[in-house]
């Protein structure tokens, strides 16, 4: 799953550098590998591979990174692969 593209600039995911300790706990969650930690500082390596699971945030001790976990074109899309049925993310675009 490590080539899954999901839709440019539509994520929902955040990262607070101010506040990242730079434990690496994202790293260790995220399915996509769209964190990574250099130096101390988590950094977001790969943005528009995020599937705004929410694993990232539900398991930063210092609440660095947020995303709207479920909502979005990402879900919209896995959704349609699921169920076969077209996607629809309700934001007014195209999925």
């Amino acid at each position: 799953m490590s080539n899954l593209r999901y839709l440019e600039n539509v994520v929902t995911l955040q990262l607070d550098t101010q506040k990242c300790i730079g434990c690496g706990m994202c790293v260790t969650v995220c399915p996509h590998g769209v964190v990574e930690v250099r130096e101390r500082q988590a950094r977001l390596r790969d943005r528009d591979a995020c599937s705004e699971c929410g694993a990232c945030a539900r398991n930063c001790p210092v609440a660095a990174l947020t995303v709207q976990a479920g909502v979005g074109c990402a879900s919209a899309i896995i959704h349609s692969w699921l169920t076969g049925e077209a996607p629809s993310c309700d934001c007014g675009g195209s999925c």
